[in-house]
């Protein structure tokens, strides 16, 4: 029997948080661990990019084999770039 691992699989949007706990089997990586969640299934549309994904607030490759008690973090699209953001701010003054 293979080994297996305990893993969270998180996401927060407008609506709230939502997380799952798995035990995968050892050598699971970011992306099958996302797949087996079913978190995308349950968001509306296209509400995470499963091309960026994070483990504890760090950017990782879909491909990163998780090791024991990893979260998981499914990252959503941006909806305006940081940089215009700080250009609209620096104009309004504020």
């Amino acid at each position: 029997m293979a080994e297996s691992i305990g893993i969270e699989v998180v996401y927060a949007g407008p609506q709230g948080q939502r997380l799952c706990r798995l035990s995968v089997p050892k050598g699971t990586t970011a992306a099958e661990a996302v797949t087996l969640s079913g978190l995308l299934e349950a968001l509306p549309g296209a509400a995470a990019d499963t091309a960026r994904l994070g483990i504890f607030s760090l950017r990782v490759e879909p491909g990163q084999v998780l090791e024991e008690g990893d979260r998981v973090e499914l990252y959503r699209p941006l909806i305006l770039d940081p940089m215009e953001a700080r250009r609209r701010r620096a104009r309004r003054g504020a």
